[in-house]
């Protein structure tokens, strides 16, 4: 209930067009809650080889979609960097997918160079087709899809902000 306070009361700043599509993409993304994750499949991933979510049961998944060039992922990072240094040891994986978005975006040199300067150190899975992105019916960036410890989603997030209640979330999913 807390996520559809925050749209209400972003709606207040937008237009008509931008109300309905951020409901859109608000309603879109919430409808995967509860369904089984899809897998991560690509065939290039920095820091790391590949993440299976299989692999990863018993933990829980914070699985990020990003572009290094948009501006409001860039405003998420330092939550999403702040959520890995906290709960890893804990049991929190976070997986990073750059989904690119420009010509520019879409050169691997780009994305290594900025997860470097930025020192991101968590798995970046490479969508250089958008198959992960369909796969995850994702809409918009940055986006994140918390995943319990069964593979099913069960928490998401477009957009900038609802940082208190997500890390809320984290911790409720790492309790179980």
């Amino acid at each position: 209930m807390l996520a559809m306070h925050l749209i209400v009361r972003r709606m207040k700043k937008l237009s008509r067009v931008g109300v309905a599509l951020l409901l859109f993409v608000a309603t879109h993304a919430m409808a995967r809650v509860g369904q089984v994750a899809p897998e991560l499949t690509a065939s290039t991933w920095l820091n790391g080889g590949p993440q299976k979510l299989a692999d990863l049961r018993g933990k829980v998944t914070l699985v990020e979609f990003w572009t290094f060039g948009c501006y409001n992922c860039r405003n998420v990072e330092p939550h999403v960097k702040q959520w890995q240094a906290k709960y890893a040891s804990r049991g929190l994986v976070v997986i990073g997918v750059h989904t690119p978005e420009t010509a520019y975006e879409r050169n691997l040199d780009n994305v290594k160079n900025y997860v470097r300067d930025k020192h991101i150190d968590y798995p970046i899975v490479i969508d250089a087709d958008s198959s992960i992105w369909s796969a995850y019916s994702n809409d918009a960036w940055p986006a994140w899809y918390l995943i319990d410890k069964r593979g099913l989603i069960r928490h998401v997030h477009v957009g900038e902000g609802a940082y208190d209640q997500t890390e809320r979330e984290i911790e409720a999913l790492l309790a179980e």
